[in-house]
Formats: structure tokens, C-alpha cells, sequence
């Protein structure tokens, strides 16, 4: 990999979240406004003191516009970005490397998706011609050939293999119906998740995460300017991104217990952070749950547990909330919702929590030395994704 990163040279001086719901009752300009007010006033600043702006929104709307007509920017640089379910990541990346370069003090990343009142499930694509190698099944039907193919090379048996999704599913259901911002905020056990109707392959209901309408904002200065807004700042150890080239598509030897863009994304943001033992160094993950299967390989490509033994961990419940290292605490996308621009900062939104302690009480990751949050986006399906990681720390060093 080429990056040299941008360790401890950019920190999070302000963030917020809108609640992840069905908004019937506003519109992408209440959602907007929403997130970026809570952003404001957690910097301490106002909107003429940011110097530039990002916009992630997958499908909500077009132009930096999106952003500037709501909040009645003036003469601001406002930036729009897409990529796929990683668009709120790759705002925030674009807007810490501006901050980096040293073209702007301040500036501020928002992601929104607005996508309930269309009256569709999640997002519609444009069709774009191909190849001939686009898959035409739906993401919930390629995302269950995972459960299938890990067994299979595992030996977990389809049983077992039911067992660790559903384990999988309650936990987050279970951190979720502690979050008041999350979308679905009632406890489910895994006998229930296990009896739900199947929609593909193995799985159920209970398995594929919702679609939500949503906001969520960072604001990034100058590490050195940091404590001139907050005496909590987080502090940006690594961005990785990687974009796939859908090898996996047509590569007979992809067998889909892995996801090769996300193993090299980690590898790289480990090299940028300096992290050599992810599951000791790092105090918290958020990851991208949009199937059960996915948070399952998620654990072996971000080195958390070895290949082939990551069903045993999740059953032994070392991702719990109390477990060694707690995996979407605040519920992920399974339970939090999925409104695509903003899910990648609504998952340092909770890093920004947890970090500066200031997570409810009853979902609070247990006290430790480590002092590492580590946020995982990805868009696309197996064999095809492009893959964001960050790492961000509460201390300098």
C-alpha cells in the first residue's frame, strides 16, 4: 500500500447524529439542519467558521447544493461525494486530508440519505452498461453465500452456523434497544432471530439490517488547534480506503469466506496507526453489519480473530458489549438503520461517545487501557466492495 497517513496530524472537534428512523415528518433539509446544529454547538462553533464542507449522500440529492441551500451558506466551498455504502466515510476522509494539507483550519463532513419516502426498500441504482458480469441478484441473496461457503471450509455445521448469526444478530439488537438514536430499540433472543421467515439462503428477517433515514456530521481541524475547541478531541491514527476491482466476480478461486478489499484496507490502516495486535490494542469496533455473514468475516479480515475461528469467538461472546472487545456497541447497522450517505460517520459518531465516556451508562464498553476505536464502511458485495477503515484515539502518540 502506498499511504503514509495522516497520524496525529487532524482531530474530531465536534460531531452529531440525527435518530436513524423513518422520517415521514421531515425532509433531507430537517436532517441536514438537525446534524450539523448538534455539530455546531459541540465545537463551539458557528457555520461561517468552518472553511469548507463535504457532502456524502449516495442518492438524496446532487451538488454541494444539497448541503449550502439548507444551511444558507455563504460563499463556502461545499464538495459532493459517493461511494456506495462508504459515501459518509469518504466525506470525512476528504475533508481530514484538506485539513492536513493545510488548505483549510476547519472544515466539516455531513453525510444524508433520505430514502423512506420513495416508497423502495434501500436505493435504486442507475442501470449502467457492463461486461456481462454483473450479478443481477439481490444484496441480501450475495451476502448469503457467505454462510454456506464459511461453514463448508470450517466445518460448522448449518446448525451452528445458525447459531452464531442469530448470536450475532441479538447482540446487536440487544445494544441497539440501548441507543435512543437507533432505529430498532427492542431486544430480540436468538431462538426468535433463528425461527424468522428466510428471504435468502440462510437468512432471516432478523438477519439484514434496515433502511433508515438519517444525518451525521464531524467537524476536523489541525491537531495542534484541537483543545481550542474541545477538551476531548479524537484524534484520526489512520483513513484507509480501498476500492476493489470485482476480481471476485469472475475469479474461480474466490470462495467468499473473505473479503479481500477489507483485509488489505486493515492491513494498511494498522501500517498508518502503528497498530501491530488489533485485538489487544484496539478498545471497540464498529463494523458493517448489513448481513450477519458480513460481521462474521468482518472479525477475520480485521485480524480480531484467526481465520476459522471467528464463529467460536462470537458464540463465546468476545464481541458482546462485556465481551473482549465489544463489536457495535450501539447496535450497527442491523439495529441502528442504514441510511447509506450517513452511516460511516454515524459510526464514529459513536466512537466520539465512547471515547470521551460520554456512551448511557447501560452501553457503556467496559473500562480499559486501550484507548483505540476502530470504524469499518464498506459498499458493494463480495468479490466486489470498496472498503474504508479509520482508527481514532483519545491521546496524542
Amino acid at each position: 500500500m502506498g499511504s503514509h497517513g495522516i497520524k496525529d496530524r487532524v482531530a474530531i472537534v465536534g460531531m452529531g447524529c440525527t435518530p436513524f428512523v423513518e422520517a415521514w415528518e421531515k425532509g433531507t433539509d430537517d436532517l441536514l439542519i438537525d446534524a450539523a446544529q448538534e455539530t455546531f454547538a459541540s465545537a463551539g462553533i458557528a457555520k461561517d467558521d468552518v472553511d469548507a464542507f463535504w457532502l456524502g449522500t449516495a442518492q438524496t440529492g446532487m451538488s454541494g447544493m444539497v448541503l449550502s441551500k439548507p444551511l444558507q451558506l455563504q460563499n463556502k466551498p461545499v464538495t459532493r461525494v459517493e461511494n456506495m455504502c462508504a459515501t459518509g466515510s469518504e466525506a470525512l476522509r476528504q475533508a481530514a486530508y484538506a485539513v492536513a494539507s493545510g488548505a483549510y483550519d476547519v472544515a466539516m463532513a455531513v453525510g444524508v440519505e433520505k430514502v423512506k419516502d420513495g416508497g423502495f426498500q434501500g436505493l435504486n441504482a442507475f442501470p449502467v452498461p457492463g461486461d456481462g458480469t454483473a450479478r443481477t441478484l439481490t444484496a441480501a441473496a450475495m451476502f448469503s453465500m457467505v454462510a454456506p461457503a464459511y461453514g463448508h471450509k470450517y466445518g460448522v455445521s448449518e446448525e451452528e452456523m445458525r447459531a452464531v448469526l442469530s448470536h450475532i444478530a441479538s447482540k446487536n439488537h440487544y445494544n441497539g434497544a440501548r441507543n435512543p438514536r437507533a432505529q430498532f430499540r427492542k431486544e430480540i433472543a436468538p431462538e426468535k432471530i433463528s425461527a424468522m421467515p428466510k428471504l435468502a439462503g440462510q437468512l432471516g428477517v432478523f438477519d439484514c439490517a434496515g433502511v433508515a433515514d438519517g444525518a451525521a456530521a464531524a467537524i476536523v481541524v489541525r491537531a495542534e488547534d484541537a483543545y481550542k475547541y474541545t477538551d476531548k478531541p479524537l484524534f484520526i491514527k489512520a483513513l484507509s480506503m480501498v476500492a476493489g476491482n470485482g476480481s471476485g466476480v469472475i475469479d474461480p478461486e474466490y470462495d467468499y469466506t473473505t473479503f479481500w478489499e477489507i483485509a488489505a484496507c486493515a492491513k494498511d490502516a494498522y501500517a498508518q496507526a502503528g497498530v501491530t495486535d488489533p485485538r489487544n490494542e484496539i478498545a471497540m469496533a464498529e463494523v458493517h453489519d448489513c448481513f450477519t455473514p458480513t460481521e462474521l468475516v468482518l472479525m477475520e479480515d480485521l485480524q480480531f480473530a484467526d481465520r476459522g475461528t471467528a464463529w467460536k469467538e462470537v458464540l463465546a461472546g468476545a464481541f458482546n458489549l462485556d465481551g473482549r472487545l465489544p463489536v457495535n456497541p450501539d447496535g450497527g447497522l442491523k439495529s441502528f438503520g442504514h441510511p447509506v450517505g450517513a452511516s460511516g460517520l454515524r459510526m464514529m459518531f459513536e466512537a466520539w461517545l465512547q471515547l470521551r465516556g460520554e456512551a448511557p451508562a447501560d452501553r457503556r464498553i467496559p473500562e480499559t487501557d486501550r484507548k483505540l476505536a476502530l470504524t469499518h464502511n464498506l459498499g458493494g458485495y463480495p468479490g466486489e466492495m470498496v472498503s474504508f477503515i479509520s482508527i481514532l484515539g483519545n491521546e496524542l502518540g
